[in-house]
C-alpha cells in the first residue's frame, strides 16, 4: 500500500496555526472516504481461466497464477471492503461489458449490468467496448428495454443499469452535448467530490464506425481541464477522474515501476485540481504516483478491486492524502454472494443448452498470441473457418479471408477429454459479427495489408486464411513494408489489376480498426455469423490443431 500526501494549502496550514495557538478550536477531523474501483470486467460473469498473474511472494523472481475473480466472490469482496467505512462509493473505469464470455454475450451483456448493478456499482466511465453495438444499444443498456433484434431473451424484463455512465469527452455531433453526463458530484459529510468520467479519444479506431457515425471523441486532457472552473463554480475542491485509457507499468499489482503509455502524458496535462485518477484500458495493474496524483488500475476480469482512501480537509474541502491498494478477488477462498449466484444461475438455465452444445474435437491449445509475424495458431484457424464458410459460389464465392487480431479474444484451451463446445469457441470470438464477401483488386488487398501499420508502434496484423502468403519488411517506412512480388495466393503472385472475391467480418467491412480500403469493397454478400462459420469448421474438421503458421513471413 502506497500513500501520496498533497501539499496544504495557505488556508489548511492557516487553520492548523489557529488551532494549535492557546484558547483556540482544534482543527476539524479530515473525513474519510473510500472509493472501491473496477476496470475491464468485460462480463466475466465467472472467474477467467488464467486467473491473475503475480510475483511469488516467496520469490519475487519468480510468477505464479492464482485464481481470481467472478461477481460471486467480487460482491463479496466490495462488501467486506466496505465494512468499516462509513464513507464509501464503488465506481468504475469502463469496458464493464462487451468482449465477454457466452454468458453475459448472449444476452448483449444485460446479466453483467444487473450484476454489476446488484452489488452496488454507483458510477462508470463509458470505455470503447462499451460502443461495440453502437451508441443506441449502449443507452439501452443504462435505461433499460428489449434487445430490437432479438427481443426479450433472459429470465426476467431488462431494466437497465442501476448506476450512471459518464461521457464527459464524448459529444452527439447533431446536438453538440454529451452522451451521458460529463460528471457527477457526491457529497460526504458535507463535502462535495466530483467524479468526471471519459472514454479515450481513439475509440472511433477500436469500434464500428457505423455504430458511432454521430459521435465525437475529444481529447481527454482538455476535456477535464475545461471542467474544472465550472466544477469550482459549484463548490467542488476534490475531483476524481474516472479514465478509460492506462499505462503499461513493469512491477507488481500494487507497484508502479517504470510506468509509461497513453496515461502518463494525459495525467501530466490535467489541471493540478485533479486529485485521483482510476484508468483502464491496457488491462494492467499498478498503483502509481504520477505528477503528485494517485493513478490505479485494477487488471481486467474481475481479478482485483482497487481500494482507494482519501482524507478530505472540512475546511478546504480538499483532498489531503490519498492512498490505494489492490486487493485479489481469490475465488478459492472467498464465499459466493448468494444473490449473484442466483442471477447466474437464471441466466445459465437459459444459456447452457445452447453453450454446451458440442463442437468438436482439439488436438492441442489453439493460442491467440502472435510470433513475431503477427500470425497465431487461433488466427490462422478462424480466416480458415470464414473461408471455408464463403468459398461456395452461392455464399460469396470468397478465395480468401482476413480477419483482425481484435476480434480473437482468448485462447481455446485443450481440455483432458479433447472435446470442444460452442460456448467455447463463442469465448474466442465473442463479437457475433457477420461475415461479408466483397471484390477487392489485387492492388487494394496490397493497399489494405499496409493499413496494418497506421500506428507503428501498435501494428494490427491481419490473419490470413490457407493458400493466402505474403512477407514484410519492418526496416520499411509507410506504405512500402508490404513486399509486392511476395503477395501470393496459392502459389501464384497476386496481380494488381485482378478482382478477387474477399471475406472479411462487418466490422472490418466498415473500416473498423482504420482498414478503410475496405470500405471501397464491391458486390457485399452478407453471410452468417463469425462464431458460426468456426462452429461448422469444428465440426467438419475435428480433431483440429494448429497449422503450419507460414502464412506471413517477416523480414528485418
Amino acid at each position: 500500500m502506497k500513500a501520496f500526501p498533497r501539499p496544504i494549502s495557505a488556508l489548511a496550514l492557516l487553520a492548523t496555526v489557529c488551532a494549535t495557538a492557546p484558547g483556540k478550536a482544534q482543527t476539524p477531523t479530515p473525513v474519510d472516504l473510500r472509493i472501491l474501483a473496477i476496470n475491464d470486467f468485460h462480463g466475466y460473469l465467472r472467474p477467467p481461466p488464467g486467473g491473475i498473474t503475480i510475483a511469488d511472494p516467496e520469490d519475487r523472481t519468480k510468477k505464479i497464477t492464482v485464481p481470481a475473480g467472478g461477481a460471486e466472490h467480487m460482491a463479496t469482496l466490495v462488501g467486506q471492503l466496505r465494512e468499516g467505512h462509513r464513507n464509501t462509493i464503488f465506481v468504475a473505469a469502463g469496458d464493464l461489458i462487451g468482449a465477454s464470455p457466452f454468458l453475459s454475450a448472449m444476452f448483449h451483456d444485460e446479466p453483467t449490468i444487473e450484476a454489476l448493478s446488484m452489488m452496488g456499482l454507483e458510477i462508470s466511465s463509458v470505455g470503447n467496448h462499451e460502443f461495440d453495438e453502437g451508441k443506441e444499444e449502449l443507452l439501452r443498456m443504462q435505461h433499460g428495454g428489449c434487445h430490437p433484434v432479438d427481443k426479450c431473451q433472459g429470465p426476467h424484463p431488462f431494466t437497465g443499469a442501476k448506476f450512471r455512465y459518464l461521457a464527459a469527452s464524448t459529444f452527439e455531433k447533431s446536438s453538440g452535448k454529451t452522451v451521458f453526463p460529463p460528471y457527477e458530484i457526491r457529497s460526504f459529510d458535507g463535502i462535495p467530490v466530483a467524479f468526471i468520467g471519459l472514454t479515450l479519444k481513439g475509440t472511433p479506431g477500436l469500434v464500428s464506425p457505423v455504430g458511432i457515425a454521430d459521435l465525437e471523441f475529444r481529447d481527454e486532457a482538455s476535456t477535464v481541464n475545461a471542467l474544472i472552473p465550472e466544477l469550482k463554480a459549484r463548490g467542488v475542491e476534490a475531483i476524481v477522474v474516472l479514465i478509460h485509457e492506462g499505462g503499461l507499468p513493469t512491477g507488481d499489482y500494487n507497484e508502479c515501476p517504470g510506468v509509461s503509455g497513453p496515461i502518463v502524458d494525459i495525467v501530466k496535462k490535467f489541471d493540478h485540481a485533479v486529485d485521483v485518477v482510476v484508468s483502464g484500458h491496457t488491462h494492467r495493474a499498478y498503483v502509481c504516483e504520477i505528477d503528485g496524483r494517485l493513478v490505479t488500475s485494477g487488471d481486467k476480469y474481475g481479478t482485483l478491486v482497487t481500494a482507494i482512501d482519501l482524507k478530505l480537509d472540512p475546511t478546504t474541502r480538499d483532498v489531503v492524502s490519498a492512498k490505494a491498494d489492490n486487493t485479489i478477488v481469490r475465488s478459492t477462498t472467498l464465499s459466493k454472494n448468494l444473490d449473484q449466484t442466483a442471477l447466474i444461475e437464471a441466466y445459465d438455465r437459459v444459456a447452457a443448452p445452447i453453450a454446451n452444445r458440442p463442437a468438436g474435437r482439439l488436438t492441442e491449445t489453439l493460442s491467440r498470441t502472435p510470433k513475431n509475424t503477427g500470425e497465431s495458431p487461433l488466427g490462422d484457424i478462424i480466416a480458415d473457418a470464414q473461408l471455408a464458410a464463403t468459398r461456395a459460389a452461392a455464399n460469396g464465392g470468397a478465395v480468401i479471408a482476413f480477419t483482425n487480431p481484435g476480434g480473437i479474444r482468448t485462447d481455446i484451451t485443450h481440455k483432458e477429454t479433447g472435446a470442444v463446445t460452442y460456448g467455447d469457441l463463442f469465448a474466442s470470438q465473442p463479437f457475433r459479427n457477420q461475415l461479408v464477401t466483397i471484390t477487392l483488386t489485387g492492388k487494394q488487398i496490397k493497399d489494405m495489408l499496409e493499413q496494418q501499420w497506421l500506428d507503428p508502434k501498435r501494428p494490427r496484423i491481419l490473419q490470413v486464411s490457407k493458400g493466402f502468403a505474403y512477407a514484410w519488411d519492418g526496416s520499411k517506412s509507410d506504405g512500402e513494408r508490404v513486399l509486392p512480388e511476395r503477395i501470393s495466393l496459392n502459389g501464384q503472385p497476386v496481380d494488381p489489376a485482378a478482382s478477387y472475391r474477399v471475406t472479411v467480418n462487418n466490422f472490418l467491412f466498415v473500416g473498423g480498426d482504420g482498414f478503410t480500403v475496405l470500405t471501397q469493397g464491391t458486390a457485399p454478400q452478407v453471410g452468417i455469423y463469425d462464431v458460426d462459420a468456426l462452429h461448422a469448421y469444428f465440426g467438419a474438421n475435428s480433431p483440429v490443431g494448429p497449422t503450419a503458421a507460414d502464412r506471413i513471413i517477416r523480414i528485418n
